[in-house]
């Protein structure tokens, strides 16, 4: 009997679904092969798990048939162009949620929410203007992940009509970290580092490029897009290759303190779909990725890119969301219009942290300590903390 995660059998089933066939360039066969292996032999799925990677495999590939579907009807959709993106990305649990929902008030920016990052492709039948049915699909994947582990309420405010981060564009190309937030696969992971990322990156332009096409169908594309992967520290190279007029903010934070509420969200995402996550196994794995990428940034940045940055604290951004908006723009030239800081002020005002239940965690949790944490990250946190 072929096994649910047999990459033929996903293609196959995604052309019989969608009734197309061009995938579009091919780099994503080789992770995407790659990844259901070690979703097989790494990951210890349950039946859960096994049907919700599988699913979400085979939709990415869905999305992929439509999307070079829609290109070769629509071919002006190769001509939009993503002036200048502002990219916000630091650690996970950075402030960079909060900074990102916060600027995408701002009428003049563009962002991607998270139904569109989630099915980039319009589902069959799509008519700008009219109710969108990807909408309602991405209600229910949020309805019944909170259903599966309430407590991420806490960790995420998940909207799927809200602004969320491009990773989940990334993960089309299959060169993204998301299917690791989900199940414990090292030796992917590792060999996905490896990898040369630009086909990924370049995929993300495309799906940015479709997405503005769609926005601005729909009578809402804007003159520069708001983005936001904590991903990107690990890219920064790839980033500026396919964006060479980005401007980075980095949002900082002591990881004595972002590192065990990182972990607590992988684990908490990790119960979903297997029985007996390791919570050990989570914090080593975490812990020294993001420690990874950080001395990568720090490297990339000091080798003549310092220009390409804005520095933002994670307190500044918590205490006073307006005040760290006026500094970043006042660093990019931009006006802060009465209009969007009224309405930033107003996201502010509706979704107060405190209107959520409190996130409890710890290192120890997670085999780490406090001092094994600063040792790790001495470099970043004697420059940013």
């Amino acid at each position: 009997m072929t096994h649910p995660l047999d990459p033929d059998a996903l293609l196959s089933d995604a052309r019989k679904a969608s009734s197309l066939s061009d995938f579009g360039e091919p780099s994503f066969h080789l992770p995407m092969e790659r990844l259901c292996s070690a979703l097989r032999k790494e990951a210890r799925l349950n039946e859960v798990g096994l049907a919700t990677q599988r699913q979400r495999i085979l939709d990415i590939l869905v999305t992929r048939l439509r999307v070079e579907a829609f290109f070769a009807e629509q071919p002006e959709i190769a001509d939009e162009k993503i002036g200048a993106p502002l990219v916000i990305c630091g650690l996970p649990r950075t402030g960079t949620t909060l900074l990102h929902r916060v600027l995408a008030e701002d009428p003049g920016f563009d962002a991607a929410l998270w139904y569109e990052v989630r099915y980039p492709a319009p589902f069959s039948g799509w008519e700008p203007g009219r109710p969108d049915a990807r909408i309602s699909a991405a209600k229910e994947e949020v309805r019944m992940t909170l259903e599966l582990a309430p407590e991420l309420m806490a960790i995420h405010p998940f909207d799927a009509t809200s602004p969320d981060e491009e990773i989940m564009l990334l993960e089309h190309s299959f060169f993204s970290r998301t299917p690791e937030s989900f199940c414990h696969l090292p030796e992917f992971s590792a060999w996905l580092d490896e990898q040369d990322q630009l086909p990924g990156y370049r995929y993300l332009l495309r799906l940015l490029q479709f997405l503005q096409w769609q926005h601005r169908q729909e009578g809402r594309a804007r003159d520069r897009w708001v983005l936001k992967a904590p991903h990107h520290l690990g890219f920064l190279p790839e980033l500026f290759t396919v964006f060479p007029d980005a401007t980075v903010i980095q949002t900082h934070r002591d990881p004595t303190h972002s590192i065990a509420s990182i972990c607590s969200l992988c684990f908490h995402l990790e119960t979903m779909g297997s029985d007996d996550p390791d919570p050990k196994a989570t914090g080593a794995h975490w812990s020294a990725g993001w420690a990874s990428y950080l001395n990568r940034a720090m490297a990339y940045r000091d080798a003549g890119h310092q220009e390409h940055f804005i520095d933002v604290d994670f307190l500044d951004t918590v205490r006073d969301p307006i005040a760290c908006v006026e500094r970043i723009y006042a660093a990019l030239g931009r006006e802060l219009t009465p209009i969007a800081e009224g309405q930033m002020r107003a996201w502010t005002e509706q979704n107060a942290r405190e209107k959520r239940a409190a996130h409890t965690y710890s290192l120890e949790q997670f085999g780490l300590s406090e001092a094994g944490v600063a040792r790790d990250f001495a470099s970043y946190r004697a420059r940013f903390c």
